[in-house]
């Protein structure tokens, strides 16, 4: 199925999922639809692997974490994001290298400080590899960390190539 693009998330300078400086970094780019999920875009690389020709499954985990994690934030200007409290994962087949993944996340239930989530890596072939779920503590951006919050290190990053719409093969 098809989804419209509401909005595109920022992007970090350093962050291991979407910091576009981290040369070691997946590069994640997230969209949030008119389906109210947020979907990630990301081609994982030989510095992703464990297995030959297969994505580590903690690197499967860290972007299912973080597209949940963001996911309170659709639809919303303020910077509030979620911190793990909690997250279960369960793999399903194995991830390759070099294909275009989508990772769909979404908030099941939205408490005052706590929400909780869902999550799936969706292979090209729309099969479901890996899904998650979470309890996040929601927190402002700038109380995230003790170190100063730069602007420089949180910026919006506006492509030419980012979609309008994006399919989820297999959804819908």
């Amino acid at each position: 199925m098809e989804y419209p693009v509401r909005k595109k998330q920022n992007n970090s300078k350093m962050c291991f999922v979407c910091g576009l400086s981290n040369d070691m970094g997946l590069h994640a780019s997230f969209f949030e639809t008119e389906a109210n999920e947020l979907v990630a875009l990301i081609k994982p690389s030989e510095k992703h692997q464990s297995y030959p020709g297969r994505m580590h499954g903690g690197v499967a985990a860290a972007i299912l974490d973080e597209t949940i994690g963001r996911a309170i934030a659709i639809g919303k200007n303020d910077q509030i994001w979620g911190v793990t409290v909690e997250l279960t994962t369960k793999f399903r087949k194995p991830i390759p290298l070099d294909q275009d993944l989508k990772i769909v996340g979404r908030v099941l239930k939205d408490g005052s400080r706590f929400f909780e989530g869902s999550g799936e890596i969706v292979l090209e072939s729309g099969e479901i590899a890996v899904s998650a779920t979470g309890k996040y503590l929601k927190v402002p951006i700038d109380k995230i960390t003790e170190t100063k919050f730069e602007e420089s290190d949180w910026f919006y990053c506006k492509n030419d190539d980012d979609p309008q719409t994006i399919e989820i093969p297999g959804k819908g």
